[in-house]
């Protein structure tokens, strides 16, 4: 009977707002085996990075499916998804850009893109295409820059900070790579 009060009186003390410092103790206990406990779990949960990869990739190649998607390569990047839905939202653009051997790239660019926008753009483009095609490793930009112009209806784009708009430049243009001649 005497045991029954006791716990009535701690029990009370913890209704009215007052723990026992016992009871503090107990709970900090418990959460730092729970915690423990948890840390221990996401251990074991955890994913190697191949598997990660894996997944991701299984994810993009299920949304490439989709009709608005369906233009992408397989091995798409999210750098891709993301642009390909800018496109569809009319926040980008896609520049076509004709090439010396005929072979046009399309480069897509945000709306309000300087040069220097495109030259990267294209610089990122070519740069998966040869990952995927498995072809030449480095291709020295700085030295294609200087060698080519871009044109475009036969005017250069030479300052890199000026937005393409201002070229005239609109969605579905071409450009044309012309080699550049050299001064005597």
């Amino acid at each position: 009977m005497m045991e029954e009060q006791s716990q009535d009186t701690v029990g009370a003390g913890a209704a009215r707002g007052g723990e026992s410092v016992k009871d503090e103790e107990v709970e900090k206990e418990n959460l730092t085996e729970m915690a423990a406990a948890g840390a221990d779990e996401e251990d074991e949960e955890a994913l190697p990075h191949s598997e990660i990869l894996d997944i991701f990739e299984e994810g993009l190649a299920r949304l490439v499916q989709d009709p608005l998607l369906c233009d992408l390569p397989i091995q798409v990047t999210l750098e891709e998804v993301n642009s390909q839905i800018a496109l569809e939202y009319g926040q980008a653009m896609t520049v076509r850009v004709l090439k010396a051997d005929g072979e046009i790239m399309p480069i897509v660019v945000v709306q309000n893109a300087t040069v220097l926008d495109l030259k990267k753009a294209i610089c990122r483009f070519m740069e998966l295409k040869q990952q995927r095609e498995g072809g030449v490793k480095h291709v020295s930009w700085r030295y294609v820059w200087r060698t080519y112009h871009i044109v475009f209806q036969g005017e250069k784009l030479e300052d890199d900070k000026m937005r393409l708009k201002d070229y005239g430049i609109r969605n579905r243009d071409e450009v044309t790579f012309m080699k550049r001649l050299r001064k005597k």
